[in-house]
Protein backbone atom coordinates (compact mmCIF):
# COMPACT_ATOMS: atom_id res chain seq x y z
CA UNK A 1 0.00 0.00 0.00
CA UNK A 2 3.01 2.32 0.25
CA UNK A 3 2.73 2.88 -3.49
CA UNK A 4 -0.37 4.97 -2.79
CA UNK A 5 1.35 7.08 -0.12
CA UNK A 6 2.24 10.03 -2.42
CA UNK A 7 -1.35 10.25 -3.66
CA UNK A 8 -2.72 10.09 -0.10
CA UNK A 9 -0.32 12.79 1.16
CA UNK A 10 -1.15 15.07 -1.75
CA UNK A 11 -4.87 14.58 -1.15
CA UNK A 12 -4.47 15.44 2.55
CA UNK A 13 -2.53 18.56 1.55
CA UNK A 14 -5.34 19.47 -0.84
CA UNK A 15 -7.98 19.10 1.90
CA UNK A 16 -5.95 21.25 4.30
CA UNK A 17 -5.49 24.00 1.72
CA UNK A 18 -9.18 23.86 0.79
CA UNK A 19 -10.21 24.45 4.39
CA UNK A 20 -7.85 27.41 4.66
CA UNK A 21 -8.61 29.04 1.29
CA UNK A 22 -10.64 27.52 -1.53
CA UNK A 23 -9.83 30.32 -4.01
CA UNK A 24 -6.37 29.09 -5.07
CA UNK A 25 -5.36 27.60 -8.41
CA UNK A 26 -2.68 25.66 -6.54
CA UNK A 27 -5.49 23.61 -4.99
CA UNK A 28 -6.50 22.44 -8.46
CA UNK A 29 -2.91 21.45 -9.33
CA UNK A 30 -2.40 19.54 -6.08
CA UNK A 31 -5.68 17.66 -6.57
CA UNK A 32 -4.61 16.83 -10.12
CA UNK A 33 -1.21 15.57 -8.93
CA UNK A 34 -2.93 13.41 -6.32
CA UNK A 35 -5.15 11.88 -9.02
CA UNK A 36 -2.16 11.27 -11.35
CA UNK A 37 -0.11 9.67 -8.57
CA UNK A 38 -3.05 7.46 -7.60
CA UNK A 39 -3.60 6.40 -11.23
CA UNK A 40 0.10 5.65 -11.76
CA UNK A 41 0.19 3.62 -8.54
CA UNK A 42 -2.86 1.62 -9.58
CA UNK A 43 -1.50 0.99 -13.08
CA UNK A 44 1.85 -0.05 -11.60
CA UNK A 45 0.20 -2.59 -9.33
CA UNK A 46 -1.84 -3.98 -12.19
CA UNK A 47 1.20 -4.44 -14.42
CA UNK A 48 3.39 -5.86 -11.63
CA UNK A 49 0.76 -8.38 -10.64
CA UNK A 50 1.69 -10.45 -13.69
CA UNK A 51 -1.90 -11.58 -14.12
CA UNK A 52 -3.67 -11.48 -17.46
CA UNK A 53 -6.56 -9.57 -15.91
CA UNK A 54 -4.25 -6.82 -14.66
CA UNK A 55 -2.59 -6.45 -18.06
CA UNK A 56 -5.95 -6.35 -19.83
CA UNK A 57 -7.27 -3.67 -17.46
CA UNK A 58 -4.11 -1.56 -17.90
CA UNK A 59 -4.31 -1.82 -21.69
CA UNK A 60 -8.03 -1.04 -21.60
CA UNK A 61 -7.33 2.13 -19.60
CA UNK A 62 -4.71 3.24 -22.13
CA UNK A 63 -7.11 2.53 -25.00
CA UNK A 64 -9.85 4.42 -23.18
CA UNK A 65 -7.53 7.41 -22.82
CA UNK A 66 -6.74 7.35 -26.55
CA UNK A 67 -10.45 7.07 -27.39
CA UNK A 68 -11.17 9.95 -25.03
CA UNK A 69 -8.72 12.18 -26.90
CA UNK A 70 -10.38 11.27 -30.21
CA UNK A 71 -13.89 11.95 -28.88
CA UNK A 72 -12.78 15.22 -27.29
CA UNK A 73 -11.24 16.39 -30.56
CA UNK A 74 -14.45 15.64 -32.47
CA UNK A 75 -16.62 17.39 -29.88
CA UNK A 76 -14.39 20.47 -29.85
CA UNK A 77 -14.46 20.61 -33.64
CA UNK A 78 -18.26 20.36 -33.78
CA UNK A 79 -18.64 22.90 -30.98
CA UNK A 80 -16.33 25.28 -32.84
CA UNK A 81 -18.49 25.08 -35.96
CA UNK A 82 -21.63 25.68 -33.90
CA UNK A 83 -20.06 28.69 -32.18
CA UNK A 84 -19.19 30.21 -35.55
CA UNK A 85 -22.76 29.70 -36.80
CA UNK A 86 -24.40 31.12 -33.66
CA UNK A 87 -21.94 33.77 -32.43
CA UNK A 88 -19.86 34.80 -35.47
CA UNK A 89 -16.21 34.44 -36.45
CA UNK A 90 -14.52 36.56 -33.79
CA UNK A 91 -11.20 35.16 -32.44
CA UNK A 92 -12.73 34.31 -29.05
CA UNK A 93 -15.47 32.25 -30.75
CA UNK A 94 -12.87 30.14 -32.58
CA UNK A 95 -11.09 28.83 -29.47
CA UNK A 96 -12.70 25.38 -29.37
CA UNK A 97 -12.10 24.93 -33.10
CA UNK A 98 -8.46 25.99 -32.72
CA UNK A 99 -8.05 23.61 -29.76
CA UNK A 100 -9.30 20.70 -31.90
CA UNK A 101 -6.91 21.62 -34.72
CA UNK A 102 -4.03 21.92 -32.24
CA UNK A 103 -4.68 18.39 -30.92
CA UNK A 104 -4.73 17.01 -34.47
CA UNK A 105 -1.54 18.93 -35.26
CA UNK A 106 0.35 17.56 -32.25
CA UNK A 107 -0.74 13.99 -33.00
CA UNK A 108 0.26 14.36 -36.66
CA UNK A 109 3.65 15.82 -35.69
CA UNK A 110 4.42 13.06 -33.18
CA UNK A 111 3.39 10.27 -35.58
CA UNK A 112 5.39 11.80 -38.44
CA UNK A 113 8.46 12.25 -36.22
CA UNK A 114 8.31 8.62 -35.07
CA UNK A 115 8.08 7.38 -38.66
CA UNK A 116 10.57 9.70 -40.38
CA UNK A 117 13.04 9.78 -37.46
CA UNK A 118 14.34 13.18 -38.54
CA UNK A 119 16.30 14.91 -35.72
CA UNK A 120 14.42 18.18 -36.27
CA UNK A 121 11.03 16.47 -36.25
CA UNK A 122 11.96 14.37 -33.22
CA UNK A 123 12.96 17.50 -31.31
CA UNK A 124 9.83 19.36 -32.38
CA UNK A 125 7.65 16.35 -31.56
CA UNK A 126 9.20 15.97 -28.10
CA UNK A 127 8.66 19.66 -27.34
CA UNK A 128 5.10 19.62 -28.67
CA UNK A 129 4.26 16.45 -26.74
CA UNK A 130 5.63 17.92 -23.51
CA UNK A 131 3.86 21.23 -23.96
CA UNK A 132 0.54 19.61 -24.86
CA UNK A 133 0.81 17.22 -21.91
CA UNK A 134 1.52 20.08 -19.50
CA UNK A 135 -1.31 22.27 -20.81
CA UNK A 136 -3.73 19.32 -20.90
CA UNK A 137 -2.94 18.48 -17.28
CA UNK A 138 -3.50 22.09 -16.18
CA UNK A 139 -6.73 22.28 -18.19
CA UNK A 140 -8.12 19.12 -16.59
CA UNK A 141 -7.13 20.46 -13.17
CA UNK A 142 -8.88 23.72 -13.96
CA UNK A 143 -12.10 22.10 -15.20
CA UNK A 144 -12.38 19.56 -12.37
CA UNK A 145 -11.63 22.03 -9.60
CA UNK A 146 -13.91 24.66 -11.12
CA UNK A 147 -16.67 22.03 -11.04
CA UNK A 148 -15.95 21.29 -7.36
CA UNK A 149 -15.75 24.98 -6.43
CA UNK A 150 -19.10 25.59 -8.08
CA UNK A 151 -20.65 22.97 -5.80
CA UNK A 152 -19.57 24.65 -2.54
CA UNK A 153 -22.47 25.76 -0.38
CA UNK A 154 -23.08 29.48 0.10
CA UNK A 155 -22.05 30.78 3.51
CA UNK A 156 -24.76 31.23 6.10
CA UNK A 157 -24.60 35.03 6.25
CA UNK A 158 -23.48 37.80 3.91
CA UNK A 159 -24.31 41.49 3.89
CA UNK A 160 -23.87 41.97 0.14
CA UNK A 161 -24.59 40.20 -3.15
CA UNK A 162 -22.42 41.46 -6.03
CA UNK A 163 -23.48 40.79 -9.65
CA UNK A 164 -20.74 41.14 -12.28
CA UNK A 165 -21.72 42.82 -15.56
CA UNK A 166 -21.13 41.28 -19.00
CA UNK A 167 -22.21 43.77 -21.69
CA UNK A 168 -25.56 44.87 -23.12
CA UNK A 169 -27.41 44.10 -26.36
CA UNK A 170 -28.17 47.11 -28.53
CA UNK A 171 -26.52 49.35 -25.97
CA UNK A 172 -29.33 49.17 -23.37
CA UNK A 173 -30.80 45.63 -23.15
CA UNK A 174 -29.75 42.91 -20.71
CA UNK A 175 -28.73 39.80 -22.74
CA UNK A 176 -29.65 36.23 -21.68
CA UNK A 177 -26.14 35.63 -20.30
CA UNK A 178 -26.43 38.59 -17.92
CA UNK A 179 -30.08 37.85 -17.16
CA UNK A 180 -28.99 34.43 -15.93
CA UNK A 181 -26.60 36.10 -13.45
CA UNK A 182 -29.30 38.49 -12.23
CA UNK A 183 -31.84 35.69 -11.76
CA UNK A 184 -29.30 33.68 -9.76
CA UNK A 185 -28.50 36.78 -7.70
CA UNK A 186 -32.19 37.14 -6.84
CA UNK A 187 -32.35 33.54 -5.61
CA UNK A 188 -29.15 33.95 -3.57
CA UNK A 189 -30.49 37.20 -2.12
CA UNK A 190 -33.76 35.51 -1.13
CA UNK A 191 -31.86 32.65 0.54
CA UNK A 192 -29.64 35.02 2.51
CA UNK A 193 -32.67 37.11 3.49
CA UNK A 194 -34.32 34.05 5.02
CA UNK A 195 -31.22 33.48 7.16
CA UNK A 196 -31.04 37.06 8.43
CA UNK A 197 -31.52 40.65 7.31
CA UNK A 198 -31.82 41.31 3.58
CA UNK A 199 -28.38 42.01 2.05
CA UNK A 200 -27.63 44.88 -0.31
CA UNK A 201 -27.41 43.84 -3.96
CA UNK A 202 -24.65 45.59 -5.92
CA UNK A 203 -24.96 45.67 -9.70
CA UNK A 204 -21.45 46.16 -11.06
CA UNK A 205 -20.62 47.38 -14.56
CA UNK A 206 -19.62 50.60 -16.28
CA UNK A 207 -20.60 52.03 -19.64
CA UNK A 208 -18.86 50.69 -22.73
CA UNK A 209 -18.18 52.79 -25.85
CA UNK A 210 -21.13 51.18 -27.68
CA UNK A 211 -23.56 51.29 -24.73
CA UNK A 212 -26.22 53.94 -24.07
CA UNK A 213 -26.07 53.59 -20.29
CA UNK A 214 -23.88 51.85 -17.68
CA UNK A 215 -24.41 48.11 -17.40
CA UNK A 216 -25.16 48.47 -13.69
CA UNK A 217 -28.13 50.75 -14.44
CA UNK A 218 -29.59 48.32 -16.99
CA UNK A 219 -29.07 45.49 -14.51
CA UNK A 220 -30.85 47.43 -11.75
CA UNK A 221 -33.73 48.24 -14.12
CA UNK A 222 -34.02 44.53 -15.00
CA UNK A 223 -34.31 43.63 -11.31
CA UNK A 224 -36.79 46.34 -10.34
CA UNK A 225 -38.99 45.53 -13.35
CA UNK A 226 -39.35 42.04 -11.86
CA UNK A 227 -40.33 43.23 -8.40
CA UNK A 228 -36.95 43.48 -6.67
CA UNK A 229 -36.89 46.33 -4.09
CA UNK A 230 -35.04 49.34 -5.55
CA UNK A 231 -33.90 50.46 -2.08
CA UNK A 232 -31.81 47.29 -1.73
CA UNK A 233 -29.82 47.95 -4.93
CA UNK A 234 -26.48 49.77 -5.04
CA UNK A 235 -25.00 50.62 -8.46
CA UNK A 236 -21.29 50.44 -9.21
CA UNK A 237 -21.00 52.11 -12.61
CA UNK A 238 -17.27 52.72 -13.22
CA UNK A 239 -15.80 49.27 -13.87
CA UNK A 240 -14.82 47.85 -17.26
CA UNK A 241 -13.14 44.56 -16.24
CA UNK A 242 -13.76 41.77 -13.73
CA UNK A 243 -10.94 43.05 -11.54
CA UNK A 244 -12.42 46.55 -11.53
CA UNK A 245 -15.88 45.08 -10.82
CA UNK A 246 -14.48 43.55 -7.67
CA UNK A 247 -12.21 46.42 -6.61
CA UNK A 248 -14.88 49.11 -6.95
CA UNK A 249 -17.56 46.93 -5.34
CA UNK A 250 -15.13 46.21 -2.50
CA UNK A 251 -14.79 49.95 -1.86
CA UNK A 252 -18.57 50.31 -1.63
CA UNK A 253 -18.84 47.39 0.80
CA UNK A 254 -15.97 48.57 3.01
CA UNK A 255 -17.51 52.03 3.34
CA UNK A 256 -20.80 50.51 4.49
CA UNK A 257 -19.32 47.72 6.66
CA UNK A 258 -15.55 47.26 7.18
CA UNK A 259 -16.15 43.67 8.32
CA UNK A 260 -18.39 42.76 5.39
CA UNK A 261 -18.95 39.33 3.83
CA UNK A 262 -20.37 38.97 0.32
CA UNK A 263 -21.47 36.54 -2.36
CA UNK A 264 -20.34 37.34 -5.91
CA UNK A 265 -22.55 36.11 -8.77
CA UNK A 266 -21.36 35.44 -12.32
CA UNK A 267 -21.83 32.64 -14.89
CA UNK A 268 -20.68 29.13 -13.98
CA UNK A 269 -17.86 29.04 -16.54
CA UNK A 270 -16.47 32.30 -15.07
CA UNK A 271 -16.94 31.52 -11.36
CA UNK A 272 -13.55 29.99 -10.56
CA UNK A 273 -11.50 32.67 -12.33
CA UNK A 274 -13.63 35.34 -10.66
CA UNK A 275 -12.88 33.65 -7.33
CA UNK A 276 -9.14 33.77 -8.06
CA UNK A 277 -9.48 37.47 -8.90
CA UNK A 278 -11.55 38.09 -5.76
CA UNK A 279 -8.80 36.59 -3.63
CA UNK A 280 -6.13 38.65 -5.41
CA UNK A 281 -8.10 41.87 -4.91
CA UNK A 282 -8.85 41.12 -1.25
CA UNK A 283 -12.62 40.67 -1.60
CA UNK A 284 -14.00 38.67 1.31
CA UNK A 285 -16.60 36.41 -0.21
CA UNK A 286 -17.55 33.36 -2.20
CA UNK A 287 -18.30 33.30 -5.93
CA UNK A 288 -21.28 31.36 -7.28
CA UNK A 289 -22.24 30.66 -10.88
CA UNK A 290 -25.42 30.81 -12.91
CA UNK A 291 -26.35 28.42 -15.76
CA UNK A 292 -24.88 28.95 -19.24
CA UNK A 293 -26.07 27.60 -22.59
CA UNK A 294 -24.41 24.23 -23.22
CA UNK A 295 -23.02 25.16 -26.63
CA UNK A 296 -21.35 28.28 -25.18
CA UNK A 297 -19.66 26.53 -22.23
CA UNK A 298 -16.69 24.74 -23.95
CA UNK A 299 -15.46 27.82 -25.79
CA UNK A 300 -15.95 30.04 -22.73
CA UNK A 301 -14.13 27.56 -20.50
CA UNK A 302 -11.12 27.53 -22.83
CA UNK A 303 -11.10 31.34 -22.76
CA UNK A 304 -11.21 31.35 -18.96
CA UNK A 305 -8.37 28.82 -18.81
CA UNK A 306 -6.26 30.95 -21.14
CA UNK A 307 -6.87 33.95 -18.89
CA UNK A 308 -5.71 31.96 -15.84
CA UNK A 309 -2.55 30.90 -17.71
CA UNK A 310 -1.82 34.57 -18.40
CA UNK A 311 -2.44 35.43 -14.74
CA UNK A 312 0.34 32.96 -13.81
CA UNK A 313 2.45 33.78 -16.85
CA UNK A 314 5.86 33.70 -15.15
CA UNK A 315 5.75 30.11 -13.94
CA UNK A 316 3.92 28.88 -17.05
CA UNK A 317 6.43 30.57 -19.36
CA UNK A 318 9.31 29.04 -17.41
CA UNK A 319 7.84 25.53 -17.61
CA UNK A 320 7.05 25.88 -21.33
CA UNK A 321 10.62 27.04 -22.00
CA UNK A 322 11.90 23.92 -20.22
CA UNK A 323 9.90 21.73 -22.61
CA UNK A 324 11.23 23.70 -25.58
CA UNK A 325 14.76 23.26 -24.24
CA UNK A 326 14.11 19.52 -23.87
CA UNK A 327 13.08 19.41 -27.53
CA UNK A 328 16.28 21.21 -28.52
CA UNK A 329 18.32 18.68 -26.52
CA UNK A 330 16.54 15.80 -28.27
CA UNK A 331 17.36 17.38 -31.63
CA UNK A 332 21.00 18.03 -30.63
CA UNK A 333 21.60 14.49 -29.36
CA UNK A 334 20.20 12.87 -32.53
Amino acid sequence: MLVYAPAALLFLLFCWRMLRESRRFGNAVILGLAAVCGLIAWMSRLLRSGSTTGTVIACALLALGALGILVLTCLLFLNGLRMVRKEGRSPTNLLSLMAALAIVGVIALVVTASLVRSPVLLGAGAAALGLSGYLSFLFLCFVCYAFLYGRLRVRRKAGFVVVLGSGLIGGDTVPPLLASRLDRARSVHAMLSRRGGPPVLITSGGQGPDEKLPESHAMADYLTARGFPAELIEREDRSTTTEENLRFSKAIMERADPGYRCVVVTNNYHAFRAALTARRTGVRGQVVGSPTAAYFWPNATIREFAAVLVAYKRINTAVCLLFVLAGVLVWATR
